[in-house]
């Protein structure tokens, strides 16, 4: 009601004003002007936003005198709202609106305890108030298009879109910008006194900002000021610029310069590391390239890039080069080498196309770069011995029957011995299975009406080189070209109810575009193979059937015991596949000077799916897996069902026995292997162990026998291994799983994902922090050190391996490691990996990570004490992306 009176009222104010602004202005009677026709009929209006015009009917030769109106200066619709009160002073043509005062304007909307309106002065003018207690409250907020400004108080014209602004407060991407006095030339430019700026959370009492009298300020783009000064905790530093220029724009990233970090080593000389440019290509992509200097002349290059598409794909691509210099020229320890590393990581959405997929995992480069590279201190990466990629494409066609096909190039390679093996590219096609008698909706039970076939191809180009030779001609001059074709017939069955039966028939068909003609060559006294360049090719089939079945057993022990009851379930299955002997395929050489064809090859060894079996095979296979749970009495009395617990996930035994087996050449049965795992604690603690158990004895030269073990004095199965690994993570109990726990770098780069092994440290990127971010949450206070809940948690493994091959009954391997993480206050966490070798009799890699929350800035330790990677990090830094120049880092090399 009061808000329609209101209204009611200024329009009438309003048309009032216009009427005698009309009507008040003395007309002259000589300026007149001619009217047109068609503006005859109309007549006197008059609006907020028109102007009005007095029109009289009149004829040709009549002429009218004209009158110019004063423009209003309400140009739009006002809205406003206050809980106290809203009044109109005609006199002073003033409007206040008092208590939660909020006013609405074109683009304009303004929030504050008090808003007076003079509409004689084109002005609007807010502030805050004071509350029962004296206290000053409802501070203005106001808000021009996307710009928001909470001073103490504001002066606003309305018709030159100027600004005069009190201890202005206002949100600038990741600044917060509070000044004495604002003044606002219009809707891009600000100039600004006795200002500062801070990325901290409180801008009333930041820990750190810049201070500066003189500003201009640009939204969303820059900020350029005259002196500025930093000042921590109140105090001022001695770190000042005579101008200083602040980029600022509402892209969630900006181009800009990398500064780089000043070093020292002693093997190469002082160095500026990680300086370099970050390019912010577009909303999609960038681009990272960073780069070290040492006085010695060893450099390092850098270049990283992410993009993504929505809904699309996502990936990253890293490049890394180092040319390292140890010593100088001349000295015994000189030493120069070039490294590199290539990393990308692809992935794309299924809804892209819900047919088709990409992805790629790439990490390849020189072998020794985790070992030797400058720039980083990662152990993980560089206990690992194989580095590996796959980059894969696949696409199914939706035809009858369905049809998957697949490329993928895949990459292999031994750090140690540096051999390099790829498949470039593997090509997989398979076609769905047919079920030649049974109708398209016919259920498939039995025998003839479950008889399947499917048709598999397997093309392959597989290169195997070394460190050296990679990326280099010479690389391909051992490549294998093949295919393998397949059609596998299958069916299955039941036998006897309880029975489950299968039986199948492949056949298989390899074409090759190289094979070999050994031959005994006199000249070197040697046998000798030399490749035959041509198309070639074999074919094969083999048979194969199974038996198996599940049996239950469950043993009671009583509703009133704890333990209910057990139960077991057992699954024994009984194969026999048999491949007949393809001697066809065979050829004769001599392996001496004497003419003699006394040995035996295929012209197909070595090939890329190797050469086809001399002799026929014939195996009959035996295993059993088992599992065992057990229904216990629930804690909580209020359940009334038993709880289910695993008390082996599983069981297996598994042998062999050859039924061609002469007893000379081969011995009939294979090894016994027993494996098993559980879960313990809740299923916090991983079990696994495992077991070689070998029927036959062994001469006193280790070899295998054809007598039985328990025949030769010993018991029944002689143990030639056994292992057991245990893992064991546990936490606090409030505290949450976060991915951030999992070192995605670390993991790219092939080594674990706990930190067992520790914490890689990129000496170029400290943006990775043990805080995840729930501590902005809270106050760094006093009492949260004895009070709060501090989360921890622990890491445990646990390996040891056995091994009796001959007769040497040794424990090959005995260790232990520990990865333990806690805050000692909310803003405080440390953190250590460590382990011991019983074998060894050593403490094995061992780490410390400290790191605190200074709110907006952080500080981490990380020390390995010892060893062959002993080195120290240390950083403290500005948290915030947009001042993460604004840092102090220093390292040691690791000691090589």
């Amino acid at each position: 009601m009061q808000t329609n009176l209101f209204n009611i009222v200024l329009l009438s104010f309003i048309l009032t004003i216009g009427y005698n602004n009309i009507y008040s202005q003395d007309i002259p009677k000589k300026t007149t002007t001619i009217v047109p026709k068609k503006q005859e009929d109309k007549s006197l209006e008059l609006a907020i936003k028109t102007k009005p015009i007095i029109t009289t009917p009149i004829d040709s030769l009549k002429k009218i005198d004209t009158i110019k109106s004063k423009k209003p200066f309400l140009d739009g619709k006002v809205k406003y709202k206050a809980v106290e009160y809203a009044k109109i002073d005609q006199k002073k043509k003033l409007i206040t609106l008092y208590d939660q005062a909020e006013l609405y304007y074109q683009d304009v909307e303004l929030k504050s305890g008090i808003i007076v309106l003079d509409y004689d002065k084109n002005e609007v003018y807010a502030g805050r108030i004071k509350d029962s207690t004296g206290k000053y409250i409802q501070y203005p907020n106001f808000k021009q298009g996307s710009n928001i400004v909470e001073p103490d108080s504001i002066r606003f014209n309305f018709k030159t879109k100027k600004a005069l602004i009190w201890n202005s407060r206002t949100d600038q991407g990741e600044f917060k910008v509070k000044a004495r006095i604002t003044k606002k030339e219009n809707d891009s430019v600000y100039f600004l006194k006795g200002a500062r700026f801070t990325t901290s959370t409180n801008v009333e009492k930041p820990e750190y900002y810049f201070q500066t009298n003189k500003v201009k300020f640009i939204p969303g783009k820059k900020v350029i000021t005259g002196l500025t000064n930093m000042v921590i905790a109140d105090v001022p530093t001695p770190i000042a610029l005579p101008f200083a220029y602040f980029p600022m724009s509402k892209e969630t990233s900006v181009s800009g310069i990398i500064l780089p970090s000043y070093n020292d080593s002693n093997t190469r000389g002082f160095s500026l590391q990680n300086g370099g440019y970050y390019f912010a290509l577009s909303d999609n992509y960038d681009l990272t390239a960073i780069g070290d200097y040492y006085t010695n002349g060893s450099y390092g290059m850098r270049f990283e890039s992410s993009y993504a598409k929505r809904y699309r794909f996502r990936g990253n691509v890293n490049f890394r080069y180092e040319n390292l210099i140890s010593s100088e020229r001349g000295f015994p320890d000189y030493s120069k080498q070039k490294i590199y590393n290539i990393q990308w990581s692809h992935s794309r959405d299924s809804k892209a196309n819900p047919n088709s997929s990409f992805s790629a995992s790439v990490n390849l480069g020189s072998s020794k770069y985790f070992n030797q590279s400058i720039n980083q201190s990662n152990i993980g990466s560089r206990l690992n011995n194989t580095l590996s990629s796959s980059i894969s494409y696949s696409k199914t066609f939706n035809s009858v029957p369905q049809v998957r096909m697949s490329l993928t190039a895949t990459h292999s390679q031994n750090t140690q011995t540096e051999a390099i093996d790829m498949t470039l590219p593997t090509l997989q096609l398979s076609v769905d299975r047919i079920y030649p008698f049974a109708k398209e909706n016919d259920s498939k039970k039995g025998f003839i009406k479950n008889i399947n076939l499917q048709y598999n191809l397997n093309g392959r180009n597989s290169i195997t080189t070394t460190d050296s030779l990679f990326f280099k001609p010479q690389m391909f001059d051992n490549a294998k070209i093949g295919a393998q074709h397949s059609i596998p017939i299958n069916t299955n069955f039941k036998i006897f109810k309880y029975f489950s039966a299968s039986t199948s028939a492949n056949y298989e068909e390899i074409w090759t575009a190289k094979t070999i003609n050994r031959s005994y060559d006199v000249d070197k006294s040697q046998v000798v193979d030399k490749i035959q360049n041509g198309f070639d090719a074999y074919r094969t089939y083999s048979f194969s059937s199974s038996l198996g079945t599940t049996i239950y057993g469950t043993f009671n022990f009583g509703e009133d015991k704890k333990i209910k009851s057990i139960r077991h379930v057992m699954r024994p299955s009984l194969s026999y596949s048999y491949t007949p002997s393809f001697e066809k395929y065979y050829d004769t050489y001599s392996s001496d000077a004497s003419g003699k064809m006394d040995r035996q090859y295929s012209r197909f060894e070595n090939g890329i799916y190797g050469a086809p079996g001399l002799t026929n095979s014939s195996n009959l296979g035996i295993s059993i897996s088992n599992t065992f749970e057990a229904k216990v009495t629930d804690r909580d009395s209020t359940k009334t069902e038993p709880k289910k617990i695993m008390l082996l996930n599983n069981f297996n035994l598994s042998t062999s026995y050859d039924l061609n087996a002469d007893g000379k050449t081969s011995l009939a049965w294979s090894p016994v292997r027993v494996s098993g795992g559980t879960q313990l604690f809740k299923d916090k603690m991983n079990v696994n162990f495992g077991a070689t158990l070998d029927p036959y004895a062994i001469d006193n030269s280790g070899n295998r026998i054809n007598t039985f073990n328990i025949d030769n004095g010993g018991s029944l199965f002689r143990m030639t291994s056994a292992n057991m690994t245990l893992n064991y993570a546990i936490s606090s109990k409030d505290k949450k799983e976060k991915d951030s726990s999992k070192d995605s770098q670390t993991t790219r780069n092939g080594g674990r994902e706990d930190d067992l092994f520790g914490t890689s440290n990129d000496f170029g990127d400290n943006r990775k922090s043990l805080f995840d971010g729930s501590e902005e949450k809270g106050e760094d206070v006093i009492s949260e050190f004895f009070h709060s809940d501090l989360p921890w948690d622990m890491t445990f493994a646990y390996s040891l391996t056995y091994g009796n091959n001959n007769r040497e009954k040794k424990i090959t391997a005995n260790s232990i490691m520990i990865s333990a993480n806690t805050d000692l206050t909310p803003k405080w966490k440390i953190g250590v990996s460590t382990g011991y070798d019983f074998v060894q009799n050593g403490v094995t890699y061992t780490q410390l990570r400290l790191e605190r929350d200074l709110l907006s800035w952080r500080m981490s330790v990380n020390w390995t004490p010892f060893g062959a990677n002993a080195n120290w990090n240390f950083f403290i830094g500005i948290k915030s992306g947009v001042l993460s120049d604004i840092k102090w880092d220093k390292n040691s090399s690791v000691r090589r």
